[in-house]
């Protein structure tokens, strides 16, 4: 993934780092991205999460208790960003001073008011990003999950923004696409309140099931990581 080859006043606004309008006036938002400026510093994570609601909420999952926690990760998820804001983030401060193996994103939903081709441009740049401040850090990008209780547009958005970024990863050996969605659309189009609490956000229930894969996928990558640490130490006895 080479940097983005359009200067920064063609990529649409979803592309163009911004931090949000501290509308409520308490300052949270930047309080939080210098406390992971903080920690990103002083933490020494191999799994780092960067995204929105979904992320930030999953720390508090049972999944995340029972097999990421013990991963040694770290979660930079805030809620309500958009694509523009956690570009922000990262360009200013959240990706210095660490080096985990893998860097894990979910974002882009929030961008309600985006084209699924602007979103899609916006993720590729955060991509791009990441890979300049992290290069040695395998990405793992998550699939827009399905919104609504029955269908809508923003739910085709997001399914449209996903085979975008798949075929933008398609044939990289250091990213991949993983798709979270365990088939939370049932057949007559409704999403569970059982899997998402708002049909938005997920239940207990909806962590386990659209995380295991991405649990699977962080087993075997670690797995690796570490035969490749035992390899490079045996080479270098020999």
């Amino acid at each position: 993934m080479s940097s983005s080859s359009k200067s920064g006043s063609c990529l649409p606004r979803a592309a163009l780092a911004q931090a949000p309008t501290d509308v409520q006036g308490d300052g949270r938002w930047l309080s939080m991205h210098h406390r992971f400026v903080s920690e990103a510093r002083e933490s020494e994570p191999e799994i780092l999460w960067i995204g929105d609601s979904i992320i930030q909420r999953l720390i508090n999952s049972n999944i995340w208790e029972r097999s990421f926690c013990q991963m040694h990760s770290l979660n930079f998820g805030v809620s309500g960003d958009r694509t523009e804001n956690l570009l922000w983030r990262i360009e200013n401060g959240e990706l210095e001073g660490l080096a985990p193996k893998v860097i894990v994103l979910l974002v882009g939903t929030n961008n309600y008011d985006d084209s699924a081709e602007d979103i899609a441009t916006a993720i590729q740049t955060i991509c791009s990003t990441i890979r300049d401040k992290q290069p040695q850090a395998y990405l793992v990008v998550l699939s827009l999950l399905p919104r609504g209780h029955e269908p809508n547009p923003l739910r085709d958005r997001n399914t449209k923004i996903n085979e975008l970024i798949g075929d933008y990863l398609k044939g990289n050996s250091r990213a991949q696409l993983i798709n979270i969605d365990p088939g939370f659309v049932q057949a007559d189009g409704t999403i569970s309140h059982h899997d998402m609490l708002d049909f938005l956000h997920l239940t207990q229930k909806g962590y386990d099931r659209a995380f295991e894969p991405v649990n699977e996928l962080l087993q075997q990558l670690m797995a690796e990581s570490e035969s490749d640490i035992v390899r490079t130490e045996a080479e270098g006895a020999a």
